[in-house]
């Protein structure tokens, strides 16, 4: 039986929230079936491993962007594997200000933290229409008993999900508005290479001017007039919603970055 879901929460352009009833989800697409598993971002994994997958899996949700996939204290919250589209984790201040913590692509485990603690922490809002397998946070435990090696790579991801907010607390606290800019866009283009999503340099890029302020803790005005700087000196275009990088090594010794291989990852 599929647990009743809450009502959807999106924010409007002016930061007020506005609630609305999810679209019915349904378990459409069969695991052994995911295109996500045919990346090369991703390790393989065995038949049994995938059953037990879709075992798990009580929805494939759609919800349109500025939703809420899990909002802060939730206590229900499930877990997700992100389908398709784009989210980001992000803390509120009392007074409204908000810090975006990290971007969620296409095959992140959303929610870990959420369905392992008695209330979510943070929020995560879809920034794309996104679609997301539903697994119910009861079953998380099941993977321990039966499925240990499994277990290992959900404690795994949930590391990596620290490092990634470790690497933007960085760039936040260290990196001169140039930097973090850099060190965001060639983070950015690194993990959609792997997912297949650049093509000729280019990638989609859904970020707002005022969602780049938020996950590099700049005001609105620094963000963009640094912004167009590195535009101006060749780093990037923008057009049409997509991203060409046309010097990606000069970005990634402006971000202090150096080249290393993306390891493949487990995929839930």
């Amino acid at each position: 039986m599929v647990p009743p879901r809450h009502p959807l929460r999106s924010r409007r352009t002016d930061g007020t929230m506005t609630e609305s009833a999810p679209s019915n989800g349904r378990n459409s697409v069969p695991c052994m079936a995911c295109p996500l598993r045919a990346k090369p971002a991703f390790k393989d994994k065995s038949d049994d491993e995938i059953r037990f997958i879709q075992s798990m899996k009580i929805e494939h949700r759609h919800l349109p962007a500025g939703a809420d996939i899990i909002h802060p204290g939730q206590e229900d919250a499930e877990l997700y594997t992100l389908f398709s589209g784009w989210a980001f984790r992000y803390q509120l201040l009392p007074d409204g200000r908000r810090q975006i913590l990290n971007f969620l692509l296409p095959g992140d485990l959303v929610g870990l933290q959420a369905s392992l603690l008695s209330a979510a922490q943070h929020g995560i809002e879809a920034l794309t229409e996104v679609e997301l397998c539903v697994f119910p946070r009861k079953r998380v435990w099941d993977l321990f008993v039966h499925m240990p090696a499994m277990a290992y790579e959900v404690a795994w991801l949930g590391s990596r999900e620290e490092s990634l907010i470790d690497q933007n607390l960085t760039s936040v606290g260290q990196r001169n508005a140039g930097e973090r800019i850099a060190a965001l866009v060639i983070s950015l283009y690194r993990r959609a290479e792997t997912l297949g999503l650049v093509s000729d340099g280019s990638f989609r890029f859904p970020l707002s001017q005022q969602q780049l302020a938020d996950a590099l803790g700049l005001s609105l005005v620094h963000t963009s007039k640094t912004w167009s700087r590195l535009r101006k000196a060749g780093l990037f275009t923008t057009s049409e919603g997509r991203l060409t990088l046309l010097n990606p090594r000069l970005t990634s010794r402006m971000a202090l970055l150096y080249e290393r291989e993306v390891a493949p990852r487990p995929l839930i």
